[in-house]
Order: structure tokens, then C-alpha cells, then sequence
């Protein structure tokens, strides 16, 4: 990035935070702060600072004009101290990441920009539905880390207490690392006799469960054929042994609704451990483990402009996740409504507010949001006006 062009988005960053009012976290006097300004060459951190060493944040952001504003997910009894082992750890929320080019089946080579945001919003839902039906977290706010991807911080009281390892549990829960396919099923007894059946009050069994009975609806609306390619699709299921479950499905529907696994004979179960393997590649969420396990995280500031894209870190309530359009809704204001001179030196498709067009290379003049959002990535250098 040239000269003229990180002064350029430093003095622009500056103006928007001069107008913005940009909130600060819970408990924001015991967070540990950091930021990293326009400065030339390789990047650094600033960091170990407090409240206290900052000043009023709203000043703070308009006099240095940060490239990137970061607040520690840990609550330290000494925030500003210069090592860790001096901060006093007190507690730290639970964060979650999303990272659109480390989705699976995501090739950040062949998948365009907004292509990997909107497969990030499907991967967010999916752990949305963890945090919400399996955890049932109350103290939740959801992110778009203005980059690549989506946060989401918990900070229930009886989570912050957590040390890593009881993190990681909970990132194994979501990813199904080590999923016990028979620790979902359970003893239940009716009448005297004992039934194997899938534990569906919650969790990875619900969850199954859920599968098992959509699916078994939907095969006794099928003709046979469709219903017998439908079963095979699914793993260690052949032609032979779909027909055994079709017939199990038609004669048992209502012992399947109850989860019993051992309806009909053991086509049912069979049929669970294959739901279960599909359960497992489509309903997990692929957070980054080493996010989610850290204490003393530090994460981007909700309100604050991201450096790589001159987009808006942005707080989303849940009506307004499924409709958000990163590449509209999180584009500054204060960067709309003039034009501004770039040489646009990477090219081509290019999808942004709301339309998806060509860049052509060479000098070019832009709308300031579309200009600044290239120079941030790397495709433009800024032109005299």
C-alpha cells in the first residue's frame, strides 16, 4: 500500500469516528485494549493498554484513526499491567469465530469475496442453534467482524469462569469431534420392558431425532423407487437393506416418532448411525478452536472500522441476521455520497452495495465507499482528486 493511500484511509477513518459513537463492551475498565495504526511495513500490534491509558474512547479513535481496534474477552483486575502474569486474570468471555475462508468445501482461490460471506451466515445459524437450543446462553451478542467473518460473545456469568479445557469441550460439542453415536441412545421403560431409544430431550440425540422422523414422513410420501434411492444416498445403506428399512418405516412410523431404535429390527439403527453421520457434516459449525479456547483473547471492537475492508464492525440483533447483506449493510454512511479518484491495480468482478459489476483496471473514479473498500483490500492505490 502506497504512502498516499494509508494516509488517505487514516485521515478518513479519523472523520468517521470523529462522527460515530462508537459503545463500549461490558466492564470495559477491566478489558485489556489494542489497536494497530497505518503504518508502513510489517504490522504491529499496540497493546497492554487500559481505559485509563486511552482516555475517552470516542477521542482516542478520532485522534489515532486505527487501522483496527481490538478489547480483550478477559476482565483483569490490572488491565494496563505490561505481561499477562501481572494483569490478574479475573474472567473472560466466551467468543466464537467464524472465519469464511477456513469453511469447509471453501476455496478462498476459486470462491468469490460475498460467495464466502454468504456461506458464513449459514455457518453462523448453525451456531446460533447450539448457542441458543443446546447451551441455552442468555448474555449473547452476535458480530460481523467486518472482514471475513462473524463473532459471537457470551458472556453469561457461570461461562466466563471457564479455563481452556472446558472451552475445548464445548468446541468439540460443536464441531462432533468424537461424537458417540451410542452414548444418544438410552434405556427407556415401558410396561416392564426395557427399549432402546434415542435420547431426544436435547443435544446431538435431538438433533438425529429430528432427522429420523422428517425423513421417515417424508418416505412414506414418496413412490418406492424415489424412497429406496433416497435411503441409499446414505452411508452402509444398499439396495437390500433400504428395502428392510422402507418396510420398517411403513409398519413402525409411530415407534420411530418415540425414537425407538430397535423398531423392526435393526434397520432402524443402522439408519440412525447414518443420520448421525450426515447430522454431523451438515449441522456443525466450523469455529476456530483456538478463538473459543482462549482466556485472554483480543477481538475486534463492535462500531470500529476493519483496515482490510473499510467496512463497519457491526452488531446484529437475530430478526436481522438472515436478511444482512455485509457487503450493504455494514458500509459506512459517512463514506456515501461522493466520488474519489484510484488506480485500481487488481481488476476484475467485484460484488458490493447491493450490485455485482467488472472493476476495469487504471485510474477510475468510484463512489468513496467502493474506493476505499478496494484500497483496503489491496486492488487500488488512491489518485490525486
Amino acid at each position: 500500500m502506497e504512502a498516499r493511500t494509508r494516509t488517505y484511509l487514516e485521515g478518513r477513518f479519523g472523520d468517521y469516528y470523529r462522527r460515530s459513537d462508537v459503545s463500549l463492551p461490558p466492564a470495559a475498565d477491566r478489558r485489556e485494549w489494542g489497536h494497530i495504526p497505518w503504518s508502513a511495513g510489517r504490522t504491529t500490534m499496540i497493546r497492554h493498554q487500559s481505559l485509563l491509558d486511552i482516555g475517552e474512547l470516542g477521542d482516542f479513535l478520532h485522534r489515532t484513526a486505527p487501522r483496527h481496534v481490538y478489547f480483550s474477552s478477559a476482565r483483569f483486575s490490572d488491565p494496563g499491567a505490561s505481561s499477562m502474569d501481572e494483569k490478574g486474570w479475573q474472567s473472560a468471555d466466551l467468543v466464537f469465530d467464524l472465519d469464511a475462508d477456513h469453511l469447509p468445501g471453501v476455496d478462498p482461490e476459486e470462491t468469490s469475496y460475498a460467495e464466502m460471506l454468504e456461506a458464513c451466515k449459514g455457518e453462523l445459524l448453525n451456531l446460533l442453534s447450539f448457542v441458543d437450543d443446546d447451551f441455552d446462553f442468555a448474555d449473547t451478542t452476535v458480530v460481523f467482524s467486518g472482514g471475513r467473518g462473524y463473532h459471537v460473545h457470551v458472556r453469561d456469568a457461570d461461562v466466563r469462569g471457564l479455563d481452556s479445557e472446558a472451552r475445548r469441550e464445548i468446541v468439540d460439542y460443536v464441531r462432533a469431534i468424537d461424537l458417540d453415536v451410542d452414548g444418544l441412545i438410552g434405556t427407556e421403560s415401558v410396561r416392564g420392558t426395557n427399549r432402546r431409544v434415542l435420547r431426544r430431550r436435547g443435544g446431538w440425540g435431538a438433533r438425529v431425532h429430528r432427522r429420523l422422523v422428517d425423513l421417515a414422513e417424508r418416505l412414506r410420501e414418496m413412490d418406492e423407487a424415489d424412497a429406496l434411492d433416497r435411503l441409499q444416498e446414505l452411508d452402509g445403506i444398499g439396495e437390500g437393506r433400504a428395502k428392510t428399512i422402507l418396510g420398517q418405516v411403513q409398519h413402525n412410523f409411530e415407534a420411530i416418532q418415540r425414537g425407538n431404535v430397535e423398531a423392526g429390527g435393526p434397520g432402524t439403527r443402522i439408519l440412525v448411525d447414518a443420520l448421525a453421520a450426515e447430522a454431523i457434516e451438515e449441522e456443525t459449525a466450523p469455529i476456530d478452536e483456538p478463538v473459543t479456547t482462549d482466556t485472554k483473547r483480543l477481538i475486534r471492537l463492535p462500531g470500529s472500522l476493519h483496515g482490510g475492508s473499510g467496512l463497519r464492525v457491526r452488531s446484529l440483533e437475530r430478526d436481522e441476521i438472515e436478511g444482512f447483506n455485509p457487503l450493504s449493510d455494514a458500509i459506512p454512511d459517512r463514506f456515501r455520497g461522493r466520488e474519489i479518484n484510484v488506480e485500481v491495480t487488481d481488476p476484475g468482478p467485484t460484488t458490493f452495495d447491493g450490485d455485482t459489476f467488472t472493476i476495469p483496471e487504471g485510474e477510475q473514479s468510484l463512489e468513496e465507499c467502493l474506493g476505499i473498500f478496494l484500497m483496503a483490500r489491496g486492488r487500488a492505490e488512491k489518485r490525486p482528486e
